[in-house]
């Protein structure tokens, strides 16, 4: 694949990784809607993964308090804080462990890979998004967030597994709903994504390392490594943006480009 490609993948993934409009739903229209080779399922976890590293660096005292806690668990401690992150991560990501195995098995997941599709969930999980950050209350932090709500935003992430439905914004839904604020909630979704990003690598490096095919490889290490540099300086701008802005243009774009893609779909 040309390197402006995986560049352009990079670019796109960086930037819309963290906005709640879904990376993956436009990774899929970039061949849909250009006429482009469909860069696989392959390269889309390969920039999932360089926003993972981004995500790790972004909010390194989290995650160090996750390993704490990690060790703690392993100990036999479950009473401190960095203990009880690291168990609502683990209990967080299961939901989409087990579907993302489902539909992975099945083939469901190639399936779904259709600009109706993401037509559809764009337009009506943005329009979820605005109900829940209308309706939510701003009084929970992340210093509160326990197994049970990460059980509940769980299942909000496994949602997120159809395309365009947008990981980042399903599970902010699921936080605002619970009584998050917007830069909490999105900091718990931000959090989320480190496990669940690391599962899906592991599943399709498995299948990189069956196949042998190491020029994909080191395409995907090119992708990833500026989905990285991308994702870092996206994700600087969207939490400081969060301060001040609430999730309503990122709702107008959905609607917006989801009614397109309806119209494109269906014409």
């Amino acid at each position: 694949m040309p390197v402006f490609h995986l560049i352009l993948l990079a670019i796109i993934q960086g930037i819309t990784e963290f906005l709640p409009i879904s990376s993956s739903g436009h990774l899929i229209l970039l061949p849909g809607l250009t006429g482009m080779a469909d860069q696989g399922q392959v390269l889309d976890v390969a920039v999932h993964v360089g926003t993972l590293v981004a995500v790790v660096l972004f909010f390194r005292s989290e995650v160090k308090l996750a390993l704490v806690g990690t060790g703690q668990l392993l100990l036999g401690r479950i009473d401190t804080s960095p203990a009880r992150l690291a168990v609502s991560l683990v209990v967080g990501t299961v939901p989409v462990v087990v579907a993302g195995f489902i539909l992975h098995a099945t083939g469901l997941d190639h399936m779904m890979r259709s600009i109706a599709v993401i037509g559809w969930t764009m337009l009506i999980f943005g329009i979820v998004l605005y109900w829940a950050d209308q309706k939510g209350a701003e009084t929970l932090s992340l210093d509160d967030w326990t197994w049970k709500h990460a059980i509940v935003i769980g299942l909000w992430q496994a949602v997120a597994l159809i395309p365009g439905t947008s990981r980042s914004g399903i599970t902010i839904t699921g936080g605002r709903l619970l009584g998050y604020g917007r830069e909490q909630a999105a900091r718990i979704s931000m959090l989320m994504s480190i496990p669940t990003i690391v599962a899906s690598g592991v599943v399709l490096g498995a299948d990189i390392v069956s196949e042998g095919d190491f020029v994909l490889a080191q395409e995907a290490a090119i992708a990833a490594a500026f989905a990285c540099a991308a994702a870092l300086l996206a994700l600087w701008a969207m939490m400081r943006l969060l301060r001040t802005v609430s999730f309503t243009p990122y709702v107008i774009y959905r609607v917006l480009l989801g009614l397109l893609l309806l119209w494109v779909a269906y014409a």
